[in-house]
């Protein structure tokens, strides 16, 4: 997480009306009771507010409220739709994301704007990636951030099984599977696999380079024009 998110969200766990302890914050955040601290000082520092002191805990002073969001009927619609989206249909990591995200939206909109968070008009149904799918999409969202390769069995529509090295690009989700397309070094082209027929994944560390006619945009150029086998 980055700083600059954790002090907005440490600011986010501090309330008026009651003192909260180090050790709650240090929980919540997922960090040391001594970067709280360091944290609570360097707010103290910039301006905001905070009331309390080390072993005892810290308060905002009244008065004090972060900027209130404006946003329409529509756009929290299209967020908290996204976020529920998010929440069933990618890895824990997205799902944790969205969550938070959420509360942040949640703590800074106006009042009488909360309720529209709790709509349910468009549901999402919980029937998205199963728990090996979502492990899948973790590992590999970070491998094609990392630029790392990664190996597994393979079986393909046909039943033909083979083992491949491949440079993940990008993923997926059509609607009803994930999938990744990726640079084979087995078929020396693009390819796009299915999650849920992966197996024995590995990510490798050895990293691949972007090289002019492997990238995704290449892919992305391509696409409309051929057929991609796995």
């Amino acid at each position: 997480m980055r700083r600059a998110d954790r002090l907005f969200l440490l600011i986010q766990q501090l309330h008026h009306e009651r003192v909260v302890t180090a050790r709650d914050l240090a929980e919540s955040l997922a960090v040391s009771e001594r970067t709280i601290y360091r944290d609570v000082q360097d707010l103290a520092l910039s301006g905001v507010p905070i009331e309390g002191e080390a072993g005892v805990g810290y308060r905002l002073m009244k008065g004090f409220h972060l900027p209130p969001l404006m946003f329409t009927d529509e756009e929290l619609a299209a967020l908290l739709l996204g976020a529920r989206m998010v929440q069933v249909w990618t890895d824990k990591g997205l799902a944790r994301a969205a969550h938070q995200a959420m509360r942040k939206i949640e703590s800074v909109i106006p009042e009488q704007r909360k309720p529209e968070l709790a709509r349910e008009e468009i549901l999402v149904p919980d029937f998205g990636a199963s728990e090996e799918v979502a492990e899948h999409l973790a590992r590999l969202r970070n491998a094609t951030k990392q630029q790392q390769k990664v190996s597994y069995d393979y079986t393909r529509q046909d039943g033909q099984h083979s083992s491949r090295i491949v440079h993940p690009l990008g993923l997926f989700y059509w609607g009803k599977v994930w999938t990744l397309v990726a640079w084979c070094e087995l078929r020396h082209e693009f390819r796009h696999f299915r999650l849920d027929r992966i197996q024995n994944m590995a990510v490798l560390n050895e990293k691949f380079e972007s090289i002019s006619g492997r990238t995704l945009q290449d892919f992305l150029s391509t696409v409309c024009d051929e057929g991609l086998r796995p």
